[in-house]
């Protein structure tokens, strides 16, 4: 079994066609270790979103080869995306996502439903995955009365409903002040040391970079840099 959790390969992504093709991603090299916690940084528009959502199965790659714990997800098809997603992966968004007319456990045991938990167990685990971030005492109620970072934490514990082995974030702290924007990187880097999960974390953010095992910095589509944080 390889050590590494993401190999990808080679990796282009172009959007558009002739005269308006655009490459987001020109040849991206990048393997990531299990259980390491690693930050993706660069300007706005270098392909650090586009990366994370090729890794995290969302987009298919125009060229290269990826591989997810092993599985080879290169060729999958449109269709088979979702599935490979609900296997491998958690998504934390910066926005966080809740649903706002439902409960904050609502809102994390919903994906265990869609993946055929009963209702009452998936009720029963998404109190346990609050308790885990430190919400034991907010599920049921709405993501409205959370502050910024509390509903982070709820976009945390719904990113580890079933357990994904992957765990990638989209710029999590950068509506946070920086109390709760520390606190919400060290929950995920926990996530890494503690219990194993691969996390990558793309971010603008400075004031978290000393909690990476590894920064790796994109320009321009490219990878041009990996210094060890």
């Amino acid at each position: 079994m390889s050590d590494w959790a993401i190999e990808a390969r080679g990796v282009r992504k172009v959007y558009g066609e002739g005269d308006i093709a655009y490459q987001a991603l020109r040849g991206v090299d990048f393997r990531v270790a299990r259980g390491e916690f690693v930050m993706l940084s660069g300007p706005s528009g270098s392909g650090k979103t586009t990366l994370l959502s090729i890794l995290g199965c969302v987009l298919r790659a125009t060229e290269g080869s990826v591989r997810l714990y092993g599985t080879d997800i290169t060729a999958a098809k449109e269709r088979d995306l979702p599935s490979l997603r609900m296997s491998h992966v958690g998504f934390i968004f910066q926005g966080h996502n809740l649903i706002a007319s439902m409960s904050v456990a609502d809102n994390v045991g919903l994906l265990l439903e869609l993946r055929g938990w009963s209702r009452r167990d998936a009720r029963a685990e998404s109190l346990r995955l609050l308790a885990d971030v430190g919400l034991a005492d907010l599920g049921d109620r709405p993501p409205r009365d959370l502050s910024g970072g509390q509903r982070q934490r709820v976009a945390i514990a719904r990113a580890l409903a079933g357990s994904p082995p992957v765990i990638l974030a989209d710029e999590p702290t950068a509506s946070l002040d920086a109390q709760s924007g520390m606190k919400v990187t060290e929950t995920l880097k926990a996530l890494a040391t503690e219990r194993g999960h691969t996390v990558i974390v793309v971010t603008h953010d400075n004031r978290i970079y000393h909690l990476a095992d590894r920064i790796v910095r994109i320009e321009d589509g490219r990878i041009v840099d990996e210094p060890h944080a």
